[in-house]
């Protein structure tokens, strides 16, 4: 869990790095040849759909997905930053490998040249395909969507993503705005269409002529929804009635949260409806009304988003490449699975899954090695299936561990906290998840030499999660957390 997990829960979007979701449906045994991989990443994404037992969601598409897939109810990503996110999974490296923690740098160059999930199957014989947001647009994947190693031939961005930030919001006073709320009359909107659309109907083109194809393919899928702004045709905006939105569970602020845990979200405060709130920085309340307005829409981006993969997976099935086709559904900020598990494992897992040699444990360090992985291979738990789900076969769930961090440019909240430049870097957090707790430290950082001094302790975080699943109670320096810091100790 991203150390910052604590703070603001009605947003989502740190929670869409807190509990992402990496589902895999697996294809049947009988089919023969190498298997082609379809990859669904959204952006932001947490988990509030059906699959995951939130009734207030329509989302039946990624639910039906989610009823024939492995779910895992314990999945986390190693940075709560896009692009940090992004080449971490997509490399199988952890962001202190691949030295990005901000959007400001391109890993090949910067940290080593190390192969990525498509490039491997493209080594392989795949042809490999990127549409919309896989990569974190901009330095980060060298101005190119990491082309053309990862990929056959150049990524399809939507031409209608240019948008997403301009004046394109319709409101209250007729004028348009750059808002944090914009349900929109897509026939009112610039080319008369929005991104997560052009990228299905791109996607669905690539399927088609794959169908014929003698190689298989691996085809990667972004979405930028539910992702801020909350740009979304606004009839899904009366799926969910303003009289029946309920608050967070659980909005304040927790009283032991330490300040360098606080993300004061100043990319949400540049929105026109926001900045008109006059909310104090950086631990303003937001008002009750635009609270409930933005889980509304947050909720109707979820089911706009969920349409579009509909439309995608009813045109896998209508071309017959259904059975053919390994499924993997994540977000890059987790039947049911509850072991911790970690979005390093996406790429040794779908090698795993296609047939392809698994590359190696990464030695430490490994600046040095194009290919290997720092994540686990999850395949034991399609075997599980297969050996008809003995308990007795799976591991100790309370073995599991799983690891994130998460930059600060000081120990209280200032106007670059959620978004840090690299040379700004002064604190990281580091995570430890169990299935029993959370326990942060957050150390000293030299973003000149990478290098964490964790002799240099400057808040901590301990939340118990039976006792305490909110994680309010901030038991770090209770005599409870003593112990079991202690017992963590070589």
């Amino acid at each position: 869990m991203p150390p910052a997990g604590q703070c603001l829960l009605w947003l989502g979007l740190v929670l869409a790095s807190v509990c992402a979701s990496l589902e895999s449906a697996a294809p049947s045994n009988s089919t023969t040849g190498p298997l082609n991989v379809l990859l669904i990443i959204v952006d932001d994404l947490r988990p509030s759909l059906g699959c995951y037992g939130d009734k207030a969601i329509r989302s039946p598409n990624i639910d039906q997905l989610a009823s024939r897939s492995l779910l895992f109810q314990n999945a986390f990503a190693q940075q709560a930053v896009c692009a940090p996110s992004r080449v971490s999974f997509l490399t199988g490296r952890r962001p202190d490998t691949t030295r990005l923690y901000d959007f400001n740098s391109y890993w090949r160059i910067h940290a080593g040249n190390f192969s990525t999930i498509p490039q491997y199957f493209k080594e392989n014989g795949y042809v490999t395909m990127s549409v919309g947001k896989v990569f974190h647009p901009g330095i980060s994947s060298n101005y190119s969507d990491d082309s053309p190693y990862s990929w056959s031939f150049p990524p399809y961005h939507p031409s209608s993503e240019k948008y997403e930030n301009t004046k394109t919001c319709r409101g209250p006073d007729g004028q348009l705005h750059a808002n944090l709320l914009c349900p929109v009359d897509v026939a009112d909107v610039p080319e008369g269409t929005l991104p997560d659309k052009q990228s299905t109907e791109q996607a669905i083109r690539l399927l088609e002529k794959m169908k014929t194809s003698a190689s298989p393919f691996f085809l990667a899928v972004g979405y930028h929804k539910p992702h801020i702004p909350f740009r979304y045709p606004k009839e899904f905006q009366k799926l969910y009635p303003l009289e029946n939105i309920t608050l967070a569970p659980d909005p304040q602020v927790p009283a032991g949260l330490p300040p360098v845990a606080y993300n004061p979200w100043m990319d949400i405060r540049q929105r026109e409806d926001v900045q008109a709130l006059n909310l104090s920085v950086p631990y303003g309340p937001i008002p009750v009304d635009f609270q409930r307005k933005i889980r509304q829409s947050y909720f109707a981006s979820v089911s706009y988003l969920d349409t579009q993969v509909g439309y995608l997976l009813s045109a896998l099935d209508d071309l017959q490449l259904t059975n053919s086709t390994i499924i993997a559904f994540a977000s890059d900020h987790g039947r049911r699975v509850m072991d911790l598990v970690e979005l390093l494992s996406l790429s040794p897992t779908l090698a795993g899954l296609a047939g392809l040699h698994v590359p190696p444990r990464c030695p430490v360090p490994s600046f040095h090695v194009q290919l290997c992985r720092e994540g686990q291979n999850l395949g034991k738990h399609f075997q599980l299936q297969d050996l008809g789900e003995d308990p007795h076969l799976r591991g100790n769930p309370r073995e599991s561990i799983a690891y994130s961090q998460y930059p600060r440019p000081a120990d209280y909240p200032q106007w670059n906290s959620d978004k840090p430049s690299l040379k700004d870097i002064k604190v990281m957090g580091y995570s430890i998840r169990t299935i029993d707790y959370r326990y942060t430290v957050w150390v000293g950082f030299d973003p000149h030499e990478f290098l964490a001094n964790f002799s240099d302790i400057h808040a901590g975080e301990l939340y118990f999660v039976d006792s305490d699943p909110l994680q309010d109670h901030n038991m770090y320096n209770d005599s409870q957390g003593r112990d079991l810091l202690q017992s963590l100790m070589p």
